[in-house]
């Protein structure tokens, strides 16, 4: 038998460092070759790290949450015949509960920074062996201040069935309580003792929960777009009545061989047309630079909500496309993004990004922009109002865009001369279609 040591490998595109955001093995674990181990977190994409041979986990290198640079033994396996590493070579370093991120978010370390070693699990002191947790373990009982670990949704559908979490045992990382547990529990007949109606017992303790992985780097993103572009948003409502009649009708006709519109396709197409006049809209600003760089094509970032969080695949050259291949664009790139398969570059290199919360869209909003990029359209929710037309009260239907900019390189005259420019397509939707 050998020890092999698996290393964090070259992605490439001058990464140095990588965040690791989940596991999918634990210590005495057999794995085969090309399992993946772990998945990891760039800049911009997660990657998958799969095992280059097969055999079993001694121990692994890191903890959820922590940066690690490329090149770092990632994990340590016990394989037959000869491994890359001697018996008493230098050892991996390893974390007492590998597969649990600690309680309270952690700091990045420095890159330079020694890691403490420990030999392998055969070799290492008995407190310092690395723990598994146990799958498939019985339910457990918590104490009745402990806030076991779990979703929003999974709180919500519990306190539904009337099933107190600290009964229910969390088959995710830390302990997490997933959805399949509650069904698991609730197949076993497990349940909590009778407290009274739950709606209106006492609720005590606290969780803390680690920012890492997407989380986090959507919080770096947010606060650096913040922190270095001065925003200034501009709301105009819009009158959609002749366009929701437009895409009612084509949706009509050619939905069934087309597919169906959603009013997103056609605000894609208005922001392509009023970005001809507007070029300095459809950009990207190196501030560091100093250089504005402006786009004859429009690659636009689709704003999308995933399990995860908020990120932003991009439609490339959304110029080109006409309602039905712009609809189809937006549909596979969200869902690129929801199911985690989106590729990295689909998911950089947009130079103005649209955002929307649908039928939760609100009055309006203030949209932060996707840096470096210079602009962002936001859209609220479609409202039927009265409305005065030619003296007479009418019903119409109202939509407001809610847009942030920035000022370093875009006016406020500028703005609102861009957004009056789609106003005016999408009120008058055949214009649309006039080249």
């Amino acid at each position: 038998m050998g020890i092999y040591a698996i290393r964090v490998p070259d992605i490439g595109e001058g990464i140095a460092e990588v965040e690791l955001v989940v596991w999918h093995v634990q210590p005495g674990d057999v794995v085969a070759e090309d399992q993946s181990i772990a998945d990891v977190m760039t800049d911009k994409a997660t990657v998958e790290i799969p095992s280059p041979v097969s055999g079993k986990v001694l121990a692994l290198g890191s903890a959820v949450g922590d940066t690690i640079a490329v090149g770092s033994e990632l994990v340590r396996l016990e394989v037959e015949g000869a491994g890359n590493l001697k018996e008493n070579s230098a050892p991996a370093p390893a974390h007492q509960a590998p597969v649990a991120p600690v309680s309270v978010a952690k700091n990045n370390p420095p890159a330079a920074a020694p890691a403490q070693r420990v030999a392998p699990a055969e070799a290492a002191p008995a407190s310092l062996r690395p723990v598994a947790v146990p799958r498939g373990a019985p339910a457990v009982v918590r104490t009745a201040g402990e806030r076991p670990l779990a979703s929003p949704a999974v709180r919500q559908r519990a306190l539904d069935m009337g099933v107190e979490l600290r009964f229910v045992h969390g088959s995710g990382p830390a302990g997490r309580i997933l959805q399949a547990d509650l069904d698991a529990h609730a197949a076993s007949g497990g349940q909590a003792p009778a407290q009274g109606p739950a709606g209106y017992a006492e609720r005590h303790g606290e969780e803390a929960i680690p920012v890492i992985g997407l989380r986090r780097k959507i919080a770096q993103k947010m606060q650096e777009s913040k922190r270095r572009i001065p925003h200034f948003s501009y709301v105009e409502e819009i009158d959609v009545t002749e366009l929701e009649a437009l895409r009612a009708k084509l949706n009509q006709l050619h939905g069934a061989t087309r597919g169906k519109l959603t009013v997103l396709p056609f605000l894609a197409r208005a922001m392509v047309l009023a970005l001809r006049e507007f070029p300095q809209i459809n950009a990207r600003y190196d501030d560091e630079a100093g250089v504005v760089t402006r786009y004859a094509g429009v690659h636009l970032g689709v704003a999308t909500q995933t399990e995860g969080g908020l990120m932003v695949p991009v439609l490339r050259h959304a110029e080109s496309l006409d309602l039905w291949a712009c609809a189809a664009g937006i549909a596979s790139v969200a869902e690129g993004a929801r199911s985690g398969k989106a590729a990295r570059d689909a998911l950089s290199g947009s130079t103005i990004t649209l955002t929307s919360l649908g039928a939760l869209g609100g009055i309006a909003s203030t949209p932060v922009i996707n840096h470096p990029e210079v602009a962002i359209v936001g859209v609220n929710r479609i409202v039927e109002r009265p409305m005065l037309r030619g003296g007479q009260v009418v019903g119409r239907l109202l939509m407001n865009l809610s847009s942030s900019f920035d000022h370093r390189v875009v006016d406020g005259m500028h703005a609102a001369q861009f957004i009056q420019a789609m106003r005016a397509l999408l009120e008058t939707p055949a214009l649309l279609f006039v080249e």
